[in-house]
């Protein structure tokens, strides 16, 4: 520390010091306010420059460092000045200590603090050059932010000092004609019948309101900066147009029209998106198939001597379109249209804020939603693009089973195709550049999976990352790296399932300026608003979680929220989240698991029951799998839970009611479940967890009853 810092650093410790050794904080309460009113009345009216200069030096030193005694200060000037004095002393001097206390934090700690975390803090000094100033209105507009915490916070970015001023005058100007005129309330009353005075009340009432006022300003003039650009219509077309017929999309227009608004929905594909036409349909119809070829195969198990099936990949696939046409009618046009969305099937393309062409015409609308999915990801290996590649999209195109099938990414969906097409008859290898399968979920789930898959005859290759593509001596190779050598794997047909990408370009969206995250996803907030207020967002085109159901979820909030949001918005709950991958043995869960709870620094206690012990698996052949539940130490409320085995993605659902509901494992151990099932599994979990829990004090004393009854 140079020797400036230093002297600075001196000076502030010496006069916070003395601030608590000398006890100066006990003039600035509300008491020592009104006990020394008339003193100070007296003395204001006897000496009116001095006595405002003085409690302006006050104001500005107690604010510039920091301590506590600002807010009381502030009722004493609206009681001793009244309101339009003392609203000039307070905006003044509150500016230039908050504008002291800004410049003191950033030559005392900017610089080191700047170049310690300066990869952290590289995204938070990007949005202040962007939007610091805006950023700073909305937190000084709001004063359930700590006015002390904002000024130092302020500080060690790279605000400008000038426009960290004039935004903080502005900012903090209605919050102090608040509190100055709670002042000149608090300075009338004489009694404690005063209290109930209709300008007292007034006043706190304005207190405890402000900050909700405040936001509403705050949202209107951010709506009205961002939208300033556009000509807003005098009159819509629609209340309400959604992009994209997925799961989101659909659930978000099927809301929008059973409240009666006029809603229209445009899907350029298929209706239905992903999930009926390439994914979770098509999908569990192919495991369906597989899965009954494996029970085949294991047919000594069950007590046959022999049992085949021949069959057709051709045939098995144009089963699983049979599948998709019979679920198509719940997403189709002719329903939808029947409920009341008006259904356009063309390009849409996001003109303006109010604006979307389609089909050679612009509909005008109060506001958008954009549910248009996500496509796979293609990631940027050598040779890749230029070779012939299966994604889980135009898998469902081919009709012949391949020889030796090479499976990129051993994520839920790399690891469902592969198993499924390898209980065809299909060589599959599995690549995956984790050190195991499914990274998500705990090691022992992963290690369960690998070894069925190893048992099946998948070859399973964790750790290796792919390089490059080649076809040498007429026969395709993937180069990958294992512990720094080149291995090289021999294939026919390669299916790639590395991820999905967010559907976020060609309509308009980032040509009108809407925000993408770092992923390249669709930035929304906690209400599923982009930027744009008007412009709301949900499903896989924004994440967090790329899920149909979770698309379905995040719908009604976008809905409810676009239609009713200048009455009442509705922030997304993310805090029941289950999910399942539909592999042999399945995988579910909702909560957290334990690599979960460790990295988040969670305490927690785990309670886990095989499988194998259960009547009902063993009767079925698949007592394999376990039921692991995590619980809040100590007590039985549930942090999470995972399920391996038969049935798991049906079974998780009593723990996602329980953690939706606030139920715990004595709630589960108490309801009656059928025997024999596989729901026992969940209470046979939720009896360890009491036995371990056991009140053995107690137990210990109704034990010697016993022994006394005995004689």
């Amino acid at each position: 520390m140079d020797l400036r810092k230093g002297l600075v650093l001196f000076g502030v410790v010496v006069l916070v010091a003395c601030f608590f050794i000398f006890d100066l904080g006990s003039y600035l309460t509300l008491d020592n306010l009104k006990a020394q009113q008339s003193v100070l009345e007296d003395w204001r009216a006897a000496n009116p420059w001095r006595s405002a200069l003085v409690f302006f030096v006050v104001y500005v030193l107690v604010t510039a460092l920091s301590l506590p005694g600002a807010a009381i200060m502030t009722l004493a000037v609206g009681a001793i000045f009244g309101l339009l004095i003392g609203t000039v002393l307070v905006s003044f001097a509150s500016t230039l200590g908050a504008t002291l206390a800004f410049l003191i934090a950033r030559f005392l700690l900017r610089d080191g603090v700047q170049a310690r975390f300066a990869d952290k803090l590289g995204a938070i000094n990007q949005g202040i050059e962007k939007d610091g100033a805006f950023y700073l209105f909305g937190l000084r507009l709001v004063p359930l932010f700590p006015f002390f915490v904002i000024n130092l916070a302020m500080g060690l970015t790279n605000l400008r000092t000038f426009t960290f001023a004039w935004v903080s005058q502005l900012g903090m100007l209605l919050g102090t004609i608040v509190y100055v005129n709670a002042g000149t309330q608090l300075g009338k009353l004489e009694s404690l019948s005063g209290i109930l005075s209709p300008e007292l009340i007034f006043s706190f009432v304005l207190l405890g309101v402000f900050p909700l006022i405040a936001r509403k300003i705050l949202a209107g003039i951010k709506a009205r900066k961002v939208l300033a650009a556009y000509r807003k219509p005098a009159k819509f077309d629609r209340n309400l147009i959604v992009i994209g017929a997925g799961s989101g999309g659909l659930v978000a227009s099927l809301i929008a029209a059973a409240v009666k608004s006029r809603v229209t929905l445009i899907e350029k594909h298929k209706m239905g998106g992903d999930c009926l036409n390439t994914g979770c349909v098509p999908s569990k119809a192919l495991i369906r198939s597989a899965r009954y070829l494996s029970q085949i195969n294991r047919h000594r198990e069950f007590g046959f001597q022999s049992a085949t099936a021949s069959f057709e990949f051709a045939d098995v696939m144009e089963r699983v379109q049979r599948v998709i046409k019979k679920v198509e009618p719940h997403d189709s046009v002719e329903r939808f249209t029947g409920l009341g969305v008006d259904v356009i099937q063309g390009e849409a393309r996001i003109l303006s804020p109010y604006e979307v062409a389609v089909g050679g015409r612009t509909l005008t609308t109060r506001s958008i939603i954009v549910a248009t999915g996500a496509q796979p990801l293609i990631p940027p290996i050598q040779g890749l693009r230029d070779s012939a590649y299966l994604t889980s999209d135009n898998l469902w195109e081919i009709r012949k089973l391949p020889d030796h099938l090479l499976v990129l990414g051993g994520g839920p969906i790399g690891c469902e195709l592969a198993q499924s097409l390898a209980r065809f008859g299909s060589k599959v290898t599995l690549v995956e550049m984790a050190p195991r399968l499914m990274i998500r979920e705990d090691p022992e789930v992963s290690d369960l999976v690998r070894e069925k898959f190893i048992a099946e005859g998948i070859e399973v290759m964790v750790g290796h990352t792919a390089r490059a593509f080649r076809e040498q001596d007429g026969k395709r190779q993937l180069i990958a790296e294992f512990d720094g050598e080149e291995v090289v794997i021999g294939f026919d047909q390669v299916l790639v399932a590395v991820g999905r990408a967010a559907n976020v370009s060609g309509f308009g969206l980032e040509e009108l300026g809407v925000r993408l995250s770092a992923r390249r996803t669709v930035e929304a907030n906690e209400f599923l608003q982009t930027n744009f207020p008007n412009i709301y967002v949900c499903g896989d085109v924004t994440g967090p979680y790329q899920f149909t159901h979770t698309a379905s979820h995040q719908a009604w909030y976008a809905s409810v929220n676009a239609l009713f949001g200048m009455f009442r918005r509705f922030k997304v709950d993310y805090s029941v989240i289950p999910f399942a991958t539909f592999t042999d043995p399945e995988v579910a869960r909702v909560g957290l698991n334990e690599q979960d709870a460790k990295e988040r620094n969670i305490p927690y206690e785990v309670t886990h029951y095989g499988l194998d012990d259960l009547d009902r698996a063993i009767a079925d052949g698949e007592d394999q799998g376990f039921v692991k539940v995590l619980t809040v130490p100590g007590k039985d409320k549930i942090l999470g839970a995972t399920i391996v085995g038969e049935h798991a993605g049906d079974l998780i659902a009593e723990f996602v009611t329980a953690m939706r509901h606030g139920l715990g494992l004595n709630k589960i151990l108490g309801t009656i479940h059928i025997y024999p099932t596989w729901t026992e599994g969940n209470k046979f979990a939720a009896g360890i967890w009491k036995r371990a829990h056991a009140p053995e004090k107690l137990l210990g004393w109704v034990e010697r009853f016993h022994d006394w009854r005995r004689g």
